[in-house]
């Protein structure tokens, strides 16, 4: 299996309204480093996962989307906690939509919190 990684990074705000996350319930901020992960079994003609730079071209239409936003004001994150977790698999989805995904067998997103934690999401492709 051949895997290709591109890396981006987006600062967004947010809020985590639920006794939970103690201090984190209120509006705060993070920046993010995001890395997506495309995967496939065999190389194609040209000898490659994927173009690099259009790997990271389609990363950051979809942070850029996000960043510098609220994210608690965007209609796609009504009524749904956005914890690390749920974005991280926001992202995958969005990188995929108009996408052709038939070389691949999965995508993955991993939200860097920071240099200690992350949350990573697979999400993984029909078809293969």
């Amino acid at each position: 299996m051949f895997s290709v990684t591109v890396r981006d990074h987006m600062m967004v705000a947010h809020s985590l309204p639920d006794p939970f996350f103690g201090p984190a319930q209120g509006l705060h901020g993070v920046t993010y480093v995001v890395e997506l992960t495309f995967f496939r079994p065999e190389l194609d003609e040209h000898g490659v996962v994927i173009d690099i730079g259009a790997a990271t071209q389609r990363l950051g239409e979809v942070t850029g989307a996000l960043r510098y936003r609220n994210l608690d004001d965007l209609e796609e994150f009504a009524g749904v906690v956005t914890t690390t977790e749920v974005v991280a698999r926001h992202v995958a989805h969005r990188v995929v939509e108009g996408l052709d995904t038939t070389p691949f067998t999965a995508v993955e997103v991993r939200l860097h919190e920071h240099p200690d934690a992350w949350a990573t999401y697979r999400l993984e492709l029909p078809g293969r």
